[in-house]
């Protein structure tokens, strides 16, 4: 049985990333097509359906922000955004306006690559899948909206996450009944590494936490693995 390849586009000024990039993901079985900026990008949008778009931020005319709110007023297609500043500003912003991962300049193509699999694991529909369904992924008593980024407990009751929230959420997610160390959760969340001694990622897990209702040590959906890190325990599946 053949499987179609997913279209990816990549938009940066920077013609040589943007060869590089192409060249590197067709090799890696993608059909890769590159736009210069907003415009050209638009013109291959009237003639092509992709899978996902990696969008630098820093661009002339149109920046990467401003093409991710455009996009997102007719399309859901995942956007992982390419920036070469370090403020978070622009890492939140991004997810806010409807990026789907963020990934800080420069960077190793083999992250990118890993980032490209897990964004499409969990945003390609599955075939006879409507968008609709295929954004619901249920675990433990909850029901996450990918689409909406809330969180859907036994009774329908929806609980709005924040941007690092769903984050955080996500990884787990994409790595159930899978050790994941601190550093791995600030890297996957963050997009760097995590600065020596940082324990942030330990804050934002106990947010997580009270996010989810676990209050009590046992039975929690994710489980500190004591001088290792984190695991979710929960089963994921996706709602049909």
């Amino acid at each position: 049985m053949t499987t179609t390849p997913a279209t990816l586009i990549v938009v940066d000024d920077d013609p040589e990333i943007r060869e590089l990039l192409a060249d590197y993901l067709g090799r890696h079985g993608y059909r890769a097509l590159v736009a210069e900026d907003a415009e050209a990008l638009h013109r291959l949008l009237a003639t092509e359906s992709p899978d996902l778009l990696i969008v630098d931020i820093m661009l002339p005319g149109d920046d990467g922000f401003t093409i991710c709110r455009k996009v997102r007023r007719d399309s859901e297609v995942p956007i992982i955004m390419l920036t070469a500043s370090a403020d978070d500003t622009d890492r939140i912003l991004g997810l806010e306006l409807g990026a789907d991962d963020y990934l800080g300049k420069p960077f190793n193509p083999r992250e990118l690559l890993a980032r490209i699999k897990a964004v499409l694991r969990r945003t390609r529909s599955a075939p006879g899948e409507t968008p609709a369904e295929a954004r619901l992924v249920a675990f433990g008593d909850w029901r996450l909206d990918r689409m909406t980024r809330e969180l859907i407990d036994a009774e329908g009751a929806r609980l709005p996450l924040s941007g690092a929230d769903f984050q955080l959420l996500q990884v787990f997610l994409e790595h159930p009944e899978q050790v994941l160390t601190r550093e791995a959760l600030y890297e996957l969340t963050r997009g760097r590494s995590a600065p020596p001694l940082d324990r942030s990622i330990d804050v934002h897990v106990c947010r997580l936490r009270q996010r989810l209702g676990e209050e009590s040590q046992h039975h929690q959906l994710i489980r500190t693995v004591r001088g290792a890190g984190y695991v979710f325990t929960a089963r994921v599946d996706a709602v049909t």
